[in-house]
């Protein structure tokens, strides 16, 4: 091997730019710029409850009836969220994810309840409330969106005929 080939490390660590590859080092412009020097960074947001059409129903997950608790605060502890929702019925499950970097609760949380009336009273409860100077909101995790469609039975443009064209000769 030549000289150059054994002293790679020296080239890459030393005074030449390092081109950082993975999640939170995109650049923005030139080559050594990173998304998070210098600049504002934007964020995904869950969009609230109120958007959603009215003709949307809540589904069932496999277990139990799932609540999306947004806007819990990052020092928030399971206790905390259990002691809120405890009124509104029997907490099947409870998830409380945490940041992996920061080790903070990432602001939302998921309560699961065996009936819908419990998952009804805990949105409609808890929604507005404070929990640790925050304002919560809650929904259904999962809906179904509304049918859309022809409706069945009809046939195309609802004469009662097949979809597939006559053929002429």
């Amino acid at each position: 091997m030549s000289d150059d080939e054994m002293n790679i490390d020296e080239v890459t660590n030393g005074g030449g730019s390092v081109r950082k590859r993975g999640r939170g080092f995109q650049s923005s412009g030139g080559a050594g710029n990173e998304a998070g020097v210098g600049s504002e960074q934007t964020y995904d947001q869950v969009e609230s409850a109120p958007t959603r059409d009215p003709d949307t129903r809540a589904a069932r997950s496999v277990e139990g009836w799932i609540v999306l608790v947004t806007n819990v605060h990052e020092e928030a502890t399971e206790e905390d969220v259990t002691e809120k929702f405890a009124d509104y019925g029997e907490i099947k499950n409870l998830h409380l994810n945490l940041d992996r970097r920061t080790g903070y609760v990432k602001g939302y949380a998921l309560v699961e309840y065996e009936t819908m009336a419990e998952a009804q009273a805990a949105i409609d409860g808890a929604s507005g409330t404070t929990l640790l100077e925050q304002t919560l909101s809650c929904d259904y995790a999962f809906v179904r969106p509304p049918p859309s469609g022809p409706k069945k039975g009809r046939g195309r443009e609802g004469r009662g005929r097949s979809a597939s064209p006559r053929r002429r000769d």
